[in-house]
Formats: structure tokens, sequence, C-alpha cells
């Protein structure tokens, strides 16, 4: 508007301004604009202060007159008390957005998200519509409405705003409604604290009336809600309190890129402060070249994020394909393609076998985390902040007023939610604000035996009850943090709790004695999650490294047996070596790269063997190695060699001279003959090594397993047999190398067709098929199943 209107307004090189404008022109300047109405420049800009702050300019409420009974039609006949006025007219009307992605006869604005009654109507009018059609007999497969992520921009009014304001904070808005145009009303202060109150109406009203109204709609028709509780572009609430009051939460995160890196614990926090133990997250997205991402490729991000409490898994995406049977077929831009024609698909149930333990066991009991961050009261509001930074070997969660008010007691010293969730530390953040009735419940929680960390608010920053509410800050503030001077006195005893200031995370959880709940080596790039039940403590850990690290880390559990748990075969043992300290064991484990597995203490712990890796991580030995002639099978014959290749040392197929095989994409089955004397003790294993990029085996016929991700090894213990055995390895490859090869041909010539395709013949190729070397080799221990 300014840029437009540059002339009128007597402005050299305007700009977007980001700033108030009393910091970029003289005042002369600003008094001439503030004879015009000066438009809200920029709806998604509602953290830029108002346009004026000097009181002599400031718009007077008492002055602010409705005159709406004048107006007839687009007639104003008002008889104008004395003085110079200037006529502002406002009304409501659609933002102009509208709902995407959707087809055209789906298309349509936005619904009103500050009003149950129109949520309602849009139910009703399309999901309630689909109910009433379709017999309830043969609609069992759908459960579920869900809510995406928040992409579709803000909005500031509703039918019954006004009413809403008053009835919610005790004074009239009415007068105040020139902020909208940008002008300061009564002052800088009473204005900031009328655009705070705006804002986080609007916040609780999408939550309450959006979420929530959506949520009980639903529940009438035996449905139930799942909601992503973020957004971006304009995204105008608080994601824990707007997360809180769907059925389901959800996160998200691709496989690639730094999306979902605080998604996901927005979700994580809001489901475990609001009691919600299934926390799901819309899983793997991609947004690199297409049919790049494999199980493998996955396995680090999505091992990072059940480390941060996501606990199901929700694959994005599978997309149904035509009967033409095009191959790879329709993709998009943004997905993983985990359907029927991806090449990997026969085997997917590899890796969802992982994912089904890991989700499974990350949903028990309930989430470990020391350290409660509170967000703050101000709305909008995206994410939160750890500040004072968490060190590592501890978890935290975010946590929200409406839920400290509400639900947050002390049990044991605990700060203590209804379901069971527990901190030992609330963090405030660096705000000078806070609401008294906030204030009052920090203080009851302190003298029942909280400790909290962080500094003494001044004020509301609310217009309610103003004056009053700061005087009640104030006083209350004055009393708990009295003599608290952050340098010669930084804790104190408020009644059985412990309020601390100007202390890092370490001094504060030294202070009160919280060692590490999971502490590595500074060297060592592994993530941890925690979940309790009962008696037993559930350790997620995750080797972020693409290399075997070994390292001891020290877990705070005592006198228990520890145990490993693995999540991609399902197999138990005990760790017989560990070590007890004062404040926790230590357990000596190596990673392979990128693995993850599950440290469980669930018994009593007897007296250990010692203390060092190899007791509990016997290094293999090699008793054979497979080095016969292999015979390969391509089983795509359009887009492969014809009949049996033999080979006699196994190599990466992408490097073969002969260009059916060096871009052939899809199923090679692998098989050689090999001989097997005695078995020694313990476990026998078949180790691939090198494989691109997944495989299922037999041994004799029979099924062995699969390997998708290091260690590529399968056991087969029960599977040979002394004398001659038969081996067949099936590989599977990715989309990858034979898109390449076609965009070198005409493309009549070629044997795919997808839509979205950036590959070009110049692209590398992905390492391909069965690289080995293949060997047994065995292990002297046995699982415990």
């Amino acid at each position: 508007e300014l840029e437009q209107n540059a002339e009128r307004y007597e402005l050299e090189n305007v700009e977007l301004l980001s700033q108030p404008l009393v910091e970029r022109y003289p005042e002369k300047l600003l008094a001439k604009m503030y004879q015009k109405p000066l438009p809200y420049w920029h709806e998604y800009q509602w953290r830029d202060q108002p346009v004026l702050d000097d009181a002599s300019l400031a718009v007077d409420p008492d002055r602010v007159l409705d005159i709406s009974s004048s107006l007839h039609g687009d007639n104003l006949e008002w008889d104008a008390p004395a003085g110079n006025w200037i006529v502002m007219r406002m009304g409501m009307r659609p933002t102009g957005v509208k709902n995407s992605p959707a087809d055209p006869e789906a298309t349509g604005l936005e619904t009103d998200k500050m009003s149950r009654k129109h949520v309602e109507a849009h139910f009703e009018a399309f999901m309630g519509e689909i109910c009433r059609r379709i017999p309830e007999a043969d609609r069992k497969s759908w459960k579920v409405v869900v809510q995406d992520s928040y992409e579709t921009g803000g909005q500031n009014f509703t039918d019954d705003f006004l009413a809403s304001f008053r009835q919610r904070y005790g004074y009239d808005p009415l007068p105040f409604l020139p902020v909208y145009k940008g002008y300061v009303v009564e002052s800088q202060d009473r204005t900031d604290r009328f655009l705070w109150d705006m804002r986080r109406l609007i916040a609780d009203r999408i939550a309450y009336d959006y979420v929530g109204g959506l949520r009980d709609v639903s529940h009438k028709y035996g449905l139930h809600t799942w909601l992503e509780n973020y957004g971006h572009w304009g995204f105008p609430g608080e994601f824990l309190q707007y997360g809180g009051q769907s059925d389901e939460i959800g996160g998200e995160f691709w496989s690639l890129g730094e999306l979902g890196d605080i998604e996901n614990r927005a979700a994580s926090s809001c489901g475990h402060i609001y009691g919600k133990n299934k926390i799901s997250a819309e899983s793997f997205t991609s947004g690199g070249r297409p049919f790049t991402c494999y199980p493998a490729a996955m396995k680090r991000r999505g091992d990072r994020f059940f480390t941060e409490g996501i606990n199901n898994t929700l694959l994005h995406v599978y997309i149904s394909q035509p009967s033409d049977e095009r191959v790879p077929g329709i993709n998009a831009s943004f997905s993983s393609e985990f359907n029927r024609l991806n090449t990997w698909y026969p085997q997917l149930d590899l890796f969802t076998s992982y994912l089904k333990r890991v989700n499974y066991m990350l949903q028990q009991g309930v989430n470990v985390a020391d350290v409660a961050y509170f967000i703050g009261e101000d709305a909008p509001k995206m994410t939160g902040v750890t500040e004072p930074a968490l060190p590592e070997g501890y978890q935290f969660d975010y946590i929200n007023a409406e839920v400290i008010e509400r639900d947050l007691f002390v049990k044991d010293g605990l700060l203590t939610l209804p379901h069971g969730t527990q901190y030992r530390i609330l963090v405030l953040p660096e705000l000078k604000t806070m609401r008294p009735e906030l204030l009052a419940k920090i203080k009851q929680l302190l003298h029942d035996g909280a400790v909290v960390l962080g500094p003494a608010p001044e004020r509301s920053p609310s217009g309610q009850n103003y004056g009053e509410a700061d005087r009640q800050v104030r006083a209350l503030a004055a009393e708990l943090w009295n003599g608290l001077d952050g340098k010669r006195k930084k804790m104190s005893r408020i009644g059985k709790g412990l309020l601390m200031v100007n202390m890092d995370m370490a001094e504060a959880l030294a202070a009160i004695g919280c060692v590490p709940d999971c502490k590595f080596p500074e060297d060592v790039q592994w993530l941890y999650g925690h979940r309790n039940v009962g008696r037993t403590e559930i350790y997620f850990i995750s080797n972020q490294e693409n290399k075997e690290v070994t390292a001891s880390p020290e877990f705070r559990v005592q006198r228990m047996q520890p145990e490993l748990w693995s999540a991609i075969d399902g197999k138990i043992r005990s760790l017989p070596a560990y070590r007890q300290t004062d404040t926790g064991t230590v357990v000596p484990l190596k990673l392979h790269p990128y693995e993850s597995v599950f440290i469980v203490f669930r018994k009593s712990g007897g007296k250990p063997v010692g203390d060092l890796l190899a007791q509990n991580f016997p290094n293999p030995k090699v008793c054979s190695r497979i080095d016969k002639p292999w015979k390969l099978t391509f089983c795509d014959t359009l887009r492969g060699p014809k009949g049996v290749q033999t080979y006699t040392v196994l190599e990466d197929l992408s490097q073969s001279d002969r260009e059916p095989i060096r871009y052939y994409s899809g199923t090679i089955v692998y098989e050689t003959d090999f001989t097997f004397t005695a078995k020694p003790e313990g476990c026998v294993y078949l180790n691939l090594n090198r494989v691109g990029v997944m495989a299922k085996v037999k041994v004799n016929g029979r099924y062995a397993g699969g390997v998708w991700t290091s260690p590529y090894r399968v056991e087969v213990t029960d599977l040979v047999k002394n004398g001659e055995n038969h081996l067949e390895v099936e590989v599977v490859t990715t989309w990858q190398n034979r898109l390449i090869g076609d965009s070198g041909l005409p493309e009549s010539e070629r044997s795919t067709w997808i839509p979205v395709n950036n590959w070009t013949i110049k692209d590398s190729l992905q390492p391909s098929g069965l690289m080995g070397p293949v060997v047994l080799e065995t292990e002297n221990y046995l699982w415990d199943n």
C-alpha cells in the first residue's frame, strides 16, 4: 500500500516495513501520514509494532464513536460534533484464501476457523453428505478426519468477535478497532495489549472452535480427528493448545532436508502434555529426485524422530496406480513411492516390520523427560525455544500456560500431569510478561515442591484488568524472587520448592542432583529416547553416523540387568558385561552404521561378568567364504538381459560395460552352492556385506530372512547343514538407474514412464546388486528367544 501511494504520502524509497514507521521516517512526516488512514500493510506481520508511539498523536478511545446507525446504505447522515473527525468504515470480509490442493469441484473459500457454526456447516456439506450417502456397513474403513499442517494464512475477525472479546477480557474492543488500520489508541502500551489480547483470542478460538469443533461434529458420525499441530505462512494458533483439542496428534518429516526438525518435537510435546500416547508423523516425505529414497537411506531421519517422541509411522505416500502398467507409474515431486510398482515394494515388509516393532515399543508406558520448557503466553506461536540450552543426555518437552494452570501438580517432588508424565524442572522463558493467574499457579507449584528456573516477570501482557493486573504481577514477583540477584544468590527455597535464576541448565540440573538420563561420550553422535513402564525402563538408541561406533553410555538405572532388543528381527539377549556406578549403569555397546537398538532394563541385575565390549559383542569369526560362481537371473526381461548370467566374482552391476545390466532396475536372483563343515557353538550368520539395495535370503529352499540396513546379515544357524548347501539371494534395486538410462533414449524407445522426472544421462548411477563379499561367520552367544 505504501509503495503504491508513495506520491500521496510524499515518501521516497518506500519499502515493505518490518519495524515501526517511527524508526524509519521523521516525526513531521508521520504526523502528515496520520491525517490519512494508513492500511494495515501485511496481514501476516502481526508481530510488528503499531505505527505511532508519540502519545500526542495517539487516538483518544473516548473520541472513537460507533456511528453505524447513521449509515443508510452507502449514505452517511451524521450530525458531527465540533472538531476534526476521521470517518473510518470497517467491516468483515473473507480473506479470499481457497483450500488447496483440491480438484476444481472441491475448491472454495476457506471456512471461518473461529466459528463452530461454520465449521460444522462445512463438515455437514462435505463429509456429512458422504456419510449419509454411504451405508454405515460399507464405510467400516473410514475412521479418521485429517487436518493437515496449517498453510492457509491467518484471520483476525469472526461474527461474534466483539462480544467474545468483551466476555473474555472485560473491556470493550470497539474503540481499539482503528488499531487494525495501524493507529495507536490511547497509548503504545494499551495498543500493544489490545493486540496481544486479540491475537491470544484468535489462537484460543481456532483451537476450540476449529479443532475442537471439527472433533465434536466428527464424533457424531463415529469418526475421530487427526491433526498436524503446526503451520507455516500465517499460522494463527498456539501449537500446543491447537493440537491438544484433536483426538490424535501428528508431526511430519522428510527423508531429505530440514522439514521435521521442529515439527515433530511440537507434536510429541503436545502429545506428552495432553495425554495422547500415540504420536504420529507423516514419514519419509521426499523432496529429492524421484526414486532416490529407499529404506536404508530413510532410516537415519526416521530414527532421529523416534528419539524425539514419534511412535506411529504413516508412510508418505502410496499412490494408487492405473491398470495400464506403465512403470514406475504416477509419482509426485514430494513423495517416496511406497506403491506396488516400486522395485523394492515386494520387500517392503522388511522395513515395515522394523517400524512396527519400534512403534510398539515406544507406545509403551509414558515418555521420560526431565525438563519442561514453558513457551510463554504469546500467540501466534508455532514452536518453543530451549533456553538455556539443555546439555546432552537429557530429554525435554514444551509446555503451555493452559496445561500448567489446569493440569500440572506436584507429586513426590516432581511436576506431574494427570496421565503420569513428570518433569524435574519447569523453565520460564526470558519474557517480562505473565498474567497474574498463571504466576499465582506457579507460586502454588513452588510451595508444593516444584523446581522452577527463570526470571521474574514485570507486568501482565494483557489489557484485561489493566493496571491492577500489573500490580498483582509485581507483588507476586517481589514475593517469590525476593533477594535473588542472579549473582550472589541464585536459588531460593519457596515452601517445599526451589526457585532458581541466572543459571545454565547444567548448573540447574546439578543443583537438584539430576544426573543425565543417558550419557554418551562427547564425540559420539548417538541419540536416545526413553519410556517407562512400571519397573521397566525402555531406551531406544540410534547411531546417527555412517560408520561402526563403540561407546559405553551410562543409563540412569541401577541394580538391573541390561538387555538388547533388536527391532530388525525382534530378537532379545542379555548383555552380561556392565558396570554399576553411584548414579547408574554403564553398558558397553557397538552399533553398526545407522544402527538402532533397544536397551531394556526389566529384571533385577545379577553379578556382571565384566565390563568389556567383547563380552557383550564378541568379534565375529569368518568360518567360510562363499566364492563359487554365481548364477544371476534378471527377472524383468523387458528391461534387462535374458537368460542366466554367470559371474565368477560379485561386482557392482552399475559399473557393467553392458547397458542392459548397467541400467537395470528390478529384481535379480543370485544362486550358488557352498560347502559347510561341522557347526561351531553359538550363532551362524550369512553376511552379505554390501547390497544395493535390499535382499531376501533362502538357504536350502528355506527362508532365512531379509536385509535392508547394516549389518547386512541373517542368522542361518538352523538352516545350514554339513556338506553341500544351496544359497539363493533375491536382490531388489531402485528405479534410479533405469530412469537415467532411459533419459538418453528417444521417448519412443523408453521402457519407463513417470510424470515427474529430472534425471539425465549425465547423472551418477546408484550401486546395484549383490556386491559382497558373502561369508559365513559365527558369534559365540545365543539369543534368549
